[in-house]
């Protein structure tokens, strides 16, 4: 006998974003806090308008001064309203390294993103290099356990990035984006929406998404 179960609609696996931002003290050069702040609510309002049965969820994370937060937790976007996005201020350090012990962490716990969730995407976006150890965190990260199996896609603002760091930390080449200033922020994230949102509409989601990087078209 078929029970209550078979007839009850499925409910839409996740797939979590996960975005680490710079707020040390140098993004408040040339205005890149203000575009990165921009950009993140952009980012956001653009999944919460994708047309799919994914439930697209988002978590923020951020490093500066002498500490890494958690700035938002990992929560669906139809359900996050603007005045609920963080507003950065830039100050500080780097320490760049506690940030990917709070992102494994979290991919880690399956009381938040259950099994049966796709795999998530995580961003990183920094004009700097880490000012704590980062070297462990970092491994820990990309080589074990489940956050080893997450999509990783960074952008490096400016000459004084670490390239190398963040050459390693990506899952693939083509998704390390170099930049220089604020409106390269903007079309970075719009390149991270646009690779997200060609998973929500593939028959595989888990496998690599494949889409070309933004020309330069205006970007308001």
């Amino acid at each position: 006998m078929a029970s209550l179960n078979d007839f009850m609609a499925q409910k839409p696996r996740p797939l979590p974003v996960i975005i680490a931002s710079d707020r040390s003290g140098s993004m408040q050069v040339d205005g890149k806090i203000d575009a990165l702040n921009i950009a993140i609510r952009e980012l956001i309002r653009s999944l919460k308008d994708d047309d799919t049965s994914v439930d697209l969820q988002v978590a923020l994370f951020s490093f500066g001064g002498q500490e890494a937060t958690i700035d938002f937790p990992l929560t669906s976007v139809s359900k996050i309203e603007d005045n609920q996005i963080p507003v950065y201020q830039a100050s500080g350090k780097t320490p760049m390294g506690l940030t990917f012990f709070q992102m494994k962490d979290l991919i880690e716990n399956k009381d938040l993103i259950p099994s049966r969730a796709y795999k998530p995407t995580i961003v990183l976006i920094t004009d700097g290099k880490p000012t704590d150890n980062y070297e462990v965190p970092m491994k820990c990260l990309i080589e074990e356990g489940r956050s080893s199996k997450a999509f990783r896609m960074a952008m490096a603002i400016g000459a004084d990035a670490n390239q190398k760091m963040l050459a390693s930390f990506v899952s693939t080449p083509e998704y390390l984006v170099p930049g220089e200033n604020a409106r390269d922020i903007k079309k970075f994230f719009r390149y991270v929406t646009m690779t997200v949102t060609s998973r929500t509409h593939s028959q595989t989601p888990d496998n690599p998404p494949t889409v070309p990087f933004p020309d330069d078209e205006i970007i308001l």
